[in-house]
């Protein structure tokens, strides 16, 4: 691949020769095989945009077929503005390098703007937090979201900066190589007291606000081990939990599939805490914890461009650590 000067300051020219064993491959697989740090679907907008010629002619269908030692030219434009305003907000920073940032999330914190959410969430934050240092992810100069936390679960999570880096441990996520360990606190004490929780995971057909465990005709499969740390009495427990997969609400769903939701967990455990409430004073404020008791505690993974094994820990947030006395007192 050679690089040409820039033709003009606002794009990025680069000259490709398409191999021999390139020859009758689709153009935008073609072209991914020499720049590997753009996604398909990137390459694919960039043909139809007009921005991928060869001997002057313009190439706009990316299904078209390679010709070997064609000359292509792609006019790669630099990233667009960001649709989020970047918002400085506090951000509790545990690790960050040209390709990533490792983040430890706070409750209440909405990772990605939605209706409802426009402002105030975690992308808005890293917009004004990176700055120039995003590179671009699908041709915006946004952070590459890799997964996500709930707004009321506290915990680590990694944001991509380049789109190298989101290809990349996007891949992870999904061959399940991320180290991924959740504290949560449960109603009552699962038997056996670790195991492996099963079940397909889709939208409610009672509720569709909901997600539930469904038949394994729908939804997608879902995987959580877990094991009981200590026990508070037969009333509560704390566990450890790892995802093998990563489904909107997994844990929270799949606790609940077991009888034993979540303390505070206001969608899939409000029913749990009726008969704590009469427990007196500390049952009474255990019943009223204010949000799903699920801390992301550790996160594992393999740095996408270093190969570096980066492990982080995070401590239990205050709130989860009262519940804890609270929960003691029992």
């Amino acid at each position: 691949m050679i690089k040409l000067p820039d033709a003009d300051p606002r794009e990025r020219l680069i000259e490709i020769a398409i191999a021999p064993e390139d020859a009758g491959a689709r153009l935008d697989r073609a072209l991914q095989r020499h720049l590997p740090d753009l996604s398909r679907t990137r390459l694919k907008q960039l043909i139809l945009e007009g921005r991928v010629r060869s001997d002057d002619a313009v190439l706009r269908d990316p299904a078209q077929r390679a010709v070997a030692e064609t000359r292509i030219v792609l006019s790669l434009p630099p990233p667009d503005d960001a649709v989020p305003a970047a918002e400085d907000m506090p951000l509790d920073i545990r690790f960050e390098d040209a390709d990533l940032v490792v983040v430890d999330k706070p409750a209440g914190l909405v990772v990605h703007p939605a209706p409802g959410n426009s402002g105030g969430t975690l992308v808005n934050a890293l917009l004004a937090h990176c700055g120039d240092s995003l590179a671009g992810i699908g041709g915006v100069k946004r952070p590459g979201i890799v997964h996500r936390l709930d707004k009321d679960t506290s915990g680590l999570l990694v944001v991509a900066k380049t789109e190298a880096a989101h290809q990349a441990l996007s891949r992870d996520f999904a061959a399940r190589a991320i180290e991924r360990a959740y504290t949560a606190i449960v109603w009552g004490v699962p038997l056996p007291p670790s195991g492996e929780i099963a079940g397909n995971i889709g939208r409610s057909p009672v509720n569709r606000k909901k997600m539930a465990v469904v038949r394994e005709t729908r939804g997608k499969p879902a995987i959580t081990r877990y094991r009981v740390i200590r026990p508070f009495g037969p009333h509560a427990s704390l566990l450890e939990c790892r995802l093998l997969t990563g489904r909107t609400h997994q844990i929270r769903v799949h606790l609940a599939h077991i009888g034993h939701p979540l303390i505070g967990d206001p969608v899939y455990g409000t029913r749990a805490g009726r008969g704590a409430a009469r427990l007196g004073t500390a049952g009474a404020a255990i019943a009223a914890f204010p949000r799903q008791a699920l801390h992301a505690r550790l996160l594992g993974f393999t740095h996408p461009a270093t190969g570096d094994a980066l492990r982080f820990e995070s401590d239990l947030p205050r709130d989860i650590v009262m519940l804890v006395s609270n929960l003691e007192l029992l």
